[in-house]
């Protein structure tokens, strides 16, 4: 069984539901990145979303967008992520990671290289923004034949058609979407988005976690009434441009967000 599954048949024998933070690998320096994903685990994340800097991030608002820039000011690179999840795995072997981003640093490295050295280094997963599923049958089964998933991505706009094509072929869990527009940029309407994953779960045999609009625990509370798990990436990463340069107050600040999220979610199940 993978860690991924382990992760979710752990938290589902637990009553509870995943913790997923985002934050963007070498943002504000390189140094920070390792430290910060460890103390995430501690303060009740259950799985991490590592962004892979790029220069044209498509899906991201602007605070997220600041992050891929001051990573590469650093020259934060796809290798240089790999290897913080290698060092990451070091002291800790059971916390999923996904790796997020764009296709375009995969390509350049090429397929295989990529999922060989994504494998070496401990990585769970990925997830690819600007990927059809339907021109990355290649890239999948490179990942496949690694033991890697390939993370699912479903939309407000999905069709009950395309939902059903695209469950099929998800591994790992199943990433909804949780309004139109980017990162950062609206509140959930829960009640929506309660009734649209109900429908999905028709169609989907894997875990079924919510982003976009978690802003706090109360909303990530909210949303893990009915998914299998909440995402938080503009709250998270809104600390390290706030705190740029005070990494002591980055790691602190985001822990203790990540802490209020896991309590207000514990007390919600």
């Amino acid at each position: 069984m993978s860690r991924m599954a382990q992760c979710f048949e752990r938290l589902a024998n637990e009553g509870r539901k995943a913790l997923i933070p985002y934050i963007v690998a070498g943002d504000p320096v390189k140094d920070i990145t390792i430290t910060v994903m460890h103390e995430m685990v501690t303060k009740g994340a259950n799985i991490i979303e590592l962004g892979v800097p790029f220069s044209d991030p498509e899906a991201e608002g602007p605070v997220i967008q600041l992050a891929h820039e001051r990573a590469l000011k650093h020259g934060t690179s796809l290798r240089d992520t790999c290897q913080m999840v290698a060092e990451f795995r070091k002291t800790d072997s059971q916390t999923p990671v996904v790796l997020m981003g764009y296709l375009n640093p995969i390509e350049k490295m090429g397929h295989d290289t990529f999922a060989s050295l994504a494998a070496a280094s401990g990585v769970d997963a990925i997830l690819i923004v600007n990927l059809p599923p339907e021109e990355g049958e290649e890239l999948n089964q490179a990942l496949l034949d690694k033991g890697i998933h390939n993370i699912c991505l479903l939309a407000p706009t999905t069709t009950d058609a395309r939902a059903e094509y695209l469950c099929n072929r998800a591994h790992g869990f199943i990433y909804y979407v949780s309004l139109k527009g980017t990162t950062g940029a609206a509140t959930i309407n829960m009640q929506e988005v309660k009734a649209r994953l109900d429908e999905l779960r028709h169609f989907a045999s894997i875990p079924m976690v919510v982003g976009f609009g978690i802003k706090d625990g109360e909303t990530a509370a909210a949303v893990a009434s009915f998914a299998d798990g909440s995402v938080v990436g503009t709250a998270v990463v809104n600390l390290f441009e706030v705190e740029q340069h005070n990494p002591e107050k980055i790691i602190r600040k985001v822990g203790d967000l990540i802490a209020d999220m896991r309590q207000a979610m514990d007390s919600s199940s």
